[in-house]
């Protein structure tokens, strides 16, 4: 018995059309893909897609400090917005700093151009631990607003953020953006007990950072550990593995998927997928098939480098089907970049590596 006859432009009854149907895909495939179920393309966004290569966000930036976009919902709003309109990517991230939520511990601090965030009164001794007021969600109200301003308008899911505790520990006992982290790594190991008190201290603070995000609107959640890759296997597991956990276990009831990234961490990926996460980030320092291997049960993110994009295109091609291949289809692969989006990488050729990426032919679904 034949089917019902379906004439050009039509669908099929009881089904999307197929502009309806694709957008569908588009708003879940993100989500499908963090949680291991299968997608109809691999999905992808990038680290620091919101920001400074963009020219629309270049022509905020002229009269609108970073700090400045983080307190004014709509304009942290379009901004989040912006490469999603421009990129056609899977999923947005909300623009905000890495140090926005200090501010609801009392910690007084500063972005400062080409330098980063500054804080005034960097944490030294037991006293400076003891200071931190418990975290007030008002402070970050003006980003609540904006994700559920985001969430009104976006096709495709939100992911919330926020620094992972030893990455913030890094920013309030330096001072500052650091290289080593020398007076940190001092302090883990000299004073343990401070040491365990500043972790409580972030570990609250995030929950409560990303369980406000969540309920504002936020579908999905990374943890950026920026500098973790700066320890050894045993420093983080015995430092830091115990928070992330505890972390990570308090993420559970929001129902939503996590990521878990850092930079430079191909040493510490199975400490780290031990620790938790749905998705676990990995950078160019490691082969996916390696990080795969490593990180077992989890869904992978990445993981090609952000230097790339400076050079030839062809090059990004290349190097982006050879991830795709090591894919090999498998469920749980969320394409992005090994860490963030350079200033000087042009946005057209982030959309044609979209194009590529959504494009690529998966296992099974023909010549």
């Amino acid at each position: 018995m034949s089917g019902p006859t379906v004439q050009p432009g039509s669908s099929v009854p009881g089904t999307a059309p197929p502009g309806v149907a694709v957008a569908n895909a588009r708003a879940d495939r993100y989500l499908r893909a963090a949680r291991r179920q299968p997608v109809d393309v691999t999905p992808v966004w990038f680290m620091r897609q919101a920001g400074r290569s963009l020219p629309e966000f270049r022509a905020v930036r002229r009269t609108a400090s970073l700090m400045d976009i983080t307190r004014d919902p709509a304009l942290c709003a379009e901004v989040t917005l912006q490469p999603v309109r421009r990129l056609g990517v899977d999923a947005a991230i909300l623009f905000a700093d890495i140090t926005t939520p200090l501010a609801g511990l009392g910690v007084a601090f500063d972005i400062r151009p080409g330098v980063g965030p500054v804080i005034e009164r960097p944490i030294r001794a037991p006293a400076d631990v003891g200071a931190l007021r418990p975290f007030d969600v008002g402070a970050v109200d003006p980003l609540l607003e904006a994700i559920r301003l985001v969430r009104a308008e976006i096709p495709v899911p939100l992911i919330g953020f926020a620094g992972a505790p030893f990455t913030m520990a890094c920013y309030l006992v330096e001072g500052g953006p650091s290289r080593e982290f020398l007076r940190t790594r001092t302090l883990m190991r000299a004073e343990p007990a401070t040491w365990a008190a500043l972790m409580d201290r972030l570990v609250a603070m995030t929950v409560e950072y990303l369980s406000a995000q969540v309920a504002a609107g936020a579908q999905a959640v990374q943890l950026f550990d920026s500098w973790v890759g700066g320890l050894g296997p045993r420093d983080y597991e015995r430092d830091v593995a115990p928070w992330m956990r505890r972390l990570f276990d308090a993420l559970i009831p929001l129902g939503v998927p996590t990521t878990h990234f850092g930079v430079d961490t191909a040493g510490l990926l199975t400490l780290q997928a031990a620790a938790g996460g749905d998705v676990i980030g990995l950078d160019w320092r490691v082969t996916l098939t390696d990080g795969w291997r490593l990180v077992g049960d989890r869904a992978v993110q990445g993981n090609l480098d952000p230097s790339l994009l400076l050079g030839p295109f062809s090059e990004v091609a290349d190097t982006t089907r050879w991830i795709l291949d090591q894919a090999a289809g498998r469920p749980g692969h969320v394409f992005n970049l090994g860490h963030g989006v350079l200033p000087d990488t042009d946005p057209d050729d982030l959309r044609r590596l979209v194009d590529l990426v959504h494009d690529h032919p998966k296992p099974g679904s023909g010549p």
